[in-house]
């Protein structure tokens, strides 16, 4: 681990609403190295803080020089309360546990941004016309637990992330089948926001409205397993991922719109990597590229499925570095 002693000893960490992933980091070469990484199950773990030990406990070090850990929500004054479990983690209680001699959080989809730009082919997996990804700015994306978004803007040779919460803006129905969903969610939860189906909890929401909107009857499935059967096989829920797929290309053309991303679409997060195939086959690129007036603009962007689980890591990491911390301070 020589290439650690310039920098000290650095954990990294992604904590999203199900997983927690941390790793060591090496510094020696052009880009950070992971070391280790390893996955946890949020569930086993009464707090953010204990998993952090944990790993720590499980690479037999007591402490470790700094950390930087992608958390998924909005970071208030060094806090973040989890969108999408009970969890809160401040950088002081991170500190404390880990014996850091700093600790930073920063959003999930801001390292996922960082990550980005040093993603090698065989990390990703394009979707729709094979187009070389250009020098403009990006947009990074994805549906897991939650739903995350965030811009890179790439000026000079500088690259700065842009931290949003565009999961939270509101769901746009495409057809008729899409405002009677958007109805049944309206009516249950009062507002749709693109996290409400672009996630796991939505596509398990998504599944039971689309059958009752079709006259269908659905059996209620985890999101895990409605993957599963729909790429497998299964008639109904193939139905949902093909929505869910065409519901995704539509936002993702609207955040593309949003952030100029004219560099490319990045698709990220814990659900995209598992049905690659059916977005591959589905309406996800015909739904991003169809922009009315705008379409020529789409059109000419790259969209890329991220198929590397640990790129928030890597983004962590880039982050722990002198010229990382400038871009997101």
């Amino acid at each position: 681990m020589s290439g650690l002693n310039s920098i000290g000893l650095g954990l990294v960490g992604d904590i999203g609403g199900t997983n927690a992933r941390f790793a060591l980091v090496d510094f020696d070469g052009a880009d950070p190295k992971l070391i280790e990484p390893t996955s946890y199950k949020g569930e086993d773990y009464g707090q953010a803080e204990d998993a952090v030990e944990a790993y720590l406990a499980k690479m037999g070090l007591k402490h470790a020089d700094q950390a930087v850990v992608a958390v998924a929500g909005p970071i208030e004054h060094g806090s973040v309360h989890f969108t999408n479990s009970d969890w809160k983690l401040s950088e002081d209680s991170l500190r404390r546990a880990g014996g850091f001699r700093s600790a930073k959080l920063i959003n999930d989809f801001t390292a996922q941004a960082l990550a980005a730009p040093r993603l090698a082919p065989k990390d990703l997996r394009q979707i729709g016309p094979h187009q070389t990804s250009g020098e403009g700015d990006l947009a990074i994306i994805g549906p897991g637990t939650g739903f995350g978004a965030a811009g890179m803007v790439r000026r000079h040779g500088v690259e700065t992330p842009l931290t949003t919460e565009g999961g939270h803006i509101a769901f746009a129905p495409f057809d008729d089948v899409e405002i009677e969903i958007l109805r049944a969610l309206n009516k249950r939860f009062g507002r749709c926001s693109i996290e409400r189906i672009l996630s796991g909890p939505g596509m398990e929401d998504l599944h039971v409205i689309l059958a009752e909107v079709e006259g269908r009857k659905a059996e209620e499935l985890t999101a895990k397993q409605i993957t599963e059967h729909g790429v497998a096989g299964d008639e109904c829920c193939k139905v949902t991922i093909d929505r869910f797929c065409a519901i995704l290309g539509s936002a993702a053309g609207d955040l593309a719109l949003a952030l100029g991303a004219r560099g490319g679409v990045f698709i990220a997060g814990g659900i995209a990597p598992r049905i690659v195939d059916l977005l591959e086959k589905g309406e996800f690129r015909s739904r991003f590229e169809s922009k009315g007036r705008l379409s020529d603009y789409t059109r000419a962007i790259p969209t890329h499925v991220v198929m590397n689980p640990h790129t928030a890591l890597i983004g962590a990491a880039v982050a722990m570095t002198p010229d990382g911390k400038a871009a997101i301070s």
